[in-house]
């Protein structure tokens, strides 16, 4: 289970959440080709800033998350910038009313909680891309992009832990 930093953390391993954020922003941008499916690509920033909100919040600034959203949209070539960013910023906003209920817990109740806040944001996503699409859009490809994000946020959680406790060796 990850474990809070020191505050007095140099300023170099202050950006590690940004740039382990970023890392996983990029690495989401690949596309992964499955017969039969559209191009869908695990959540993988949405899986970050998840992480880094839930166990520091103080490195994860709305700031950051707006970046990194708008990179994203900009990245991918959307017709609709600016969405990744304002979802993400609801998403982190939602996991800070209720992180204390993370903190402390088992990896089950985290990945749990993950998994509520996954569905919470396709549902959302796909809301909005069919209020500006002008008509409802097939849910399959936001269902099958949910459950592959759910699906591989242990890995990803376990990559970013060991960061986590990497910084703390070195500070």
């Amino acid at each position: 289970m990850p474990v809070s930093l020191p505050r007095d953390l140099g300023y170099p391993a202050r950006l590690v959440p940004f740039l382990t954020t970023l890392l996983f922003t990029l690495i989401a941008i690949v596309p992964l080709n499955l017969p039969g499916f559209a191009i869908i690509t695990p959540a993988f920033t949405l899986m970050a800033i998840f992480h880094w909100t839930v166990y520091q919040p103080d490195l994860m600034p709305l700031s950051a998350v707006f970046v990194i959203g708008l990179l994203f949209d900009l990245l991918t070539g959307t017709p609709y910038v600016g969405l990744s960013a304002l979802l993400l910023l609801v998403v982190r906003t939602a996991i800070m009313t209720q992180r204390r209920l993370f903190v402390n817990c088992t990896f089950p109740v985290v990945w749990l909680g993950f998994c509520v806040v996954a569905v919470g944001s396709f549902v959302l996503l796909w809301a909005f891309v069919s209020l500006l699409h002008g008509g409802m859009l097939g849910t399959r490809p936001f269902v099958f992009q949910a459950v592959l994000t759910v699906a591989c946020y242990p890995v990803v959680s376990y990559v970013l832990a060991w960061a986590q406790r990497g910084l703390l060796t070195r500070s």
